[in-house]
């Protein structure tokens, strides 16, 4: 090593002031800096609001997206401290707002229970803001203070006089966009969490307004979990009435609602003191164990089973259900709170609901054999299909043996280097051969549009050739057999030509991981090529416009032009597509993320599944969103 590495003294530590490290390393603590990012940067402020709420000061919210970008929270809680910190000497608002680790939070005094834990949100907030203003209602004024990246430039003063019963907290900020790729919020997205958040907090009302687009909506649901259920079931026939009780052991309050569907697909949602943990944890582990093992017991008791016992997938088909926890000291995996860690959790929660749902089974036996007798079809149909599974797993990690005989492969055995493109069709197949990088890039062209799994169960689901080639060549089963270490390729790609009929591919192919292994997606694994729509030739060189606004664009730029509209990808020679979609260097992917998980299950039941009244509704609504393709 050279003496220059060895150099390595005091002069190399570099201590980060303040929020300088929030700045430097932003992803630690609020996910991402693309749209993740800056939607979790309302949901700290909002959680704080909702924490109030929690502490019974506050059942008002109002969230605003300004026309100017800001974004306004304000609420009618306690208001933050204003008075004199005895330690740092400045007023308890700026601290908690310029400082990590600053909060309430922490002695179970102010708040015995929040989802704000850290004491990290509102600053990291305010050191993300190019701008940022704090107001405070209290004892009849308003106290306000001004911020710069998370820097005071001005001290907390009263800027006016309010009714002495107004108390409360309004934050304003401008997300800095240095550190956002995008500064666009998304509607619906914001607006689904907060509709999730009054479902949890019966009686608190959340104002939603967007002045950008001149859209507003009022939250409020009085019957809590039981309407979030019957929210999230609508476009779905139900077996029965809502099941819901609410338990308590020591500091922890377990809340539960289940519903069964006659649908294939299980959705439990989780969340710890208003928080959606999408990655579940203890408290969703602790109830997995008890709903398998009451229905086990009920089914073999009353002679439904017979030898046999249910598996979870088994209880799980067709279920929905909802388990929100409030507990003092949540222990989250992660800043942004995704996962619940407390192992003691799982057997709270176990106990809890075992004894719960054993209770309603035995008072409502007529909703107990319908869902006992589910299960047991289930379980048939799990046998059904594992002959079908067994079809579609790899022999081994990387050999040739057992793969689809249309598929060509790669030749690198860096699997993290390695992608597989999906194409629908021989031709654009037949091109993509052609145009690929042998040494990382694989193709397996798929036969038409692929089996709708929203409307199959699993066994003629994996029996179909498309589908079962598609797993196979990806390499790690699914279900049970699911292993994210056989995984082949580091990429996996649709690719779709760009009119309505690939549109309807490339959901098709989502709809199918989504349902049958959303790890992939989870872990950042399924992406989509962007294809061209337009080539434009001036004189002898030619540009793609990836959009109606890019194709305008062009031709302003360059003048009289010649411009040909890309119908499919087999339209393309090898060198075009290539160029446009598959050279790392130059193409557009766009990586596929669930945000919300609520909004996910609810978009593929709608767009996928049997309800026609759902569909035409979302169309109507979403049509003035849609381009005519001419």
């Amino acid at each position: 090593m050279s003496d220059e590495k060895n150099d390595y003294s005091a002069k190399d530590i570099k201590i980060l002031e303040g929020l300088e490290g929030v700045r430097k390393r932003p992803a630690m603590y609020i996910g991402s800096t693309g749209k993740e990012g800056l939607h979790h940067m309302i949901y700290e402020v909002v959680d704080n609001s909702v924490d109030e709420c929690l502490a019974g000061v506050c059942n008002y919210i109002c969230v605003s997206i300004n026309k100017d970008g800001s974004v306004t929270i304000e609420d009618n809680g306690r208001g933050m401290p204003v008075d004199i910190h005895p330690v740092y000497k400045k007023p308890a608002m700026e601290i908690i707002v310029t400082k990590l680790h600053a909060g309430g939070k922490f002695d179970n005094k102010a708040y015995a229970v929040s989802g704000g834990l850290h004491g990290v949100g509102i600053s990291v907030v305010a050191a993300l803001s190019k701008k940022m203003n704090v107001e405070v209602y209290k004892d009849g004024k308003i106290y306000s203070q001004n911020y710069k990246i998370g820097k005071p430039i001005d001290k907390v003063h009263v800027i006016g006089k309010c009714d002495k019963s107004k108390t409360g907290t309004k934050v304003s900020f401008f997300p800095d966009d240095k550190i956002f790729s995008t500064t666009e919020f998304d509607y619906n997205t914001l607006a689904t969490r907060f509709k999730e958040i009054c479902f949890l907090n019966a009686g608190l009302r959340i104002i939603f307004k967007d002045e950008k687009k001149g859209k507003k909506e009022d939250f409020h649901y009085a019957g809590g979990l039981r309407e979030f259920i019957q929210w999230l079931n609508r476009t779905k026939s139900v077996l029965h009435k809502p099941i819901y009780f609410k338990r308590q052991q020591g500091k922890v309050i377990v809340e539960l609602v289940i519903q069964y569907n006659d649908s294939y697909n299980e959705n439990i949602h989780g969340f710890v003191n208003t928080i959606n943990t999408i990655e579940g944890g203890t408290h969703v582990a602790g109830f997995k164990s008890a709903l398998t093992r009451v229905i086990n017991d009920y089914a073999n008791k009353k002679g439904i089973l017979k030898n046999e016992k249910l598996q979870g997938d088994d209880v799980r088909e067709g279920l929905t259900a909802i388990i929100s926890l409030r507990l003092p000291e949540p222990q989250f995996e992660g800043q942004t709170k995704t996962k619940l860690g407390n192992s003691e959790i799982k057997g709270i929660v176990d106990s809890l609901a075992t004894t719960a749902l054993s209770e309603y089974f035995e008072e409502n036996p007529a909703v107990a054999k319908k869902i006992a007798q589910k299960s047991a079809a289930a379980l048939k149909a799990r046998k059904a299909a594992k002959k079908a599974k067994e079809l579609v797993r790899r022999k081994s990690a990387f050999g040739s043996s057992g793969l689809p005989g249309k598929l060509a492969d790669c030749s690198s055995r860096k699997k993290d280097k390695t992608e597989l493109y999906i194409v629908e069709g021989q031709s654009a197949g037949g091109t993509a051969k052609g145009a690929r990088d042998k040494e990382f890039q694989a193709i397996l062209p798929l036969k038409g549009k692929i089996l709708n799994v929203e409307k199959s169960n699993p066994a003629k689901a994996l029996s179909s050739e498309e589908i079962a080639n598609l797993i196979t060549a990806i390499g790690t089963g699914v279900g049970d057999n699911f292993d994210i270490s056989k995984l082949r390729y580091n990429k996996i790609i649709i690719m779709a030509d760009a009119d309505v009929d690939g549109q309807h591919i490339k959901t098709l192919l989502l709809t199918l991981f989504y349902r049958y292994v959303p790890q992939l997606i989870e872990e950042g694994h399924i992406f989509v090529a962007v294809a061209p729509l337009y080539k434009i030739r001036k004189g002898t060189k030619d540009y793609y416009a990836y959009t109606e606004e890019e194709r305008k664009k062009l031709i302003d730029k360059l003048g009289k032009v010649e411009v040909s509209r890309f119908k499919g990808l087999g339209e393309m020679n090898d060198s075009q597509l290539w160029n446009t979609t598959m050279n790392p260097k130059t193409r557009i992917l766009k990586q596929v993320s669930v945000e919300d998980a609520v909004e996910a299950d609810e978009t593929f039941s709608v767009l996928m599944g049997d309800a026609v009244a759902p569909r035409r509704k979302f169309i109507d609504e979403n049509a003035k969103e849609a381009v005519l393709d001419l």
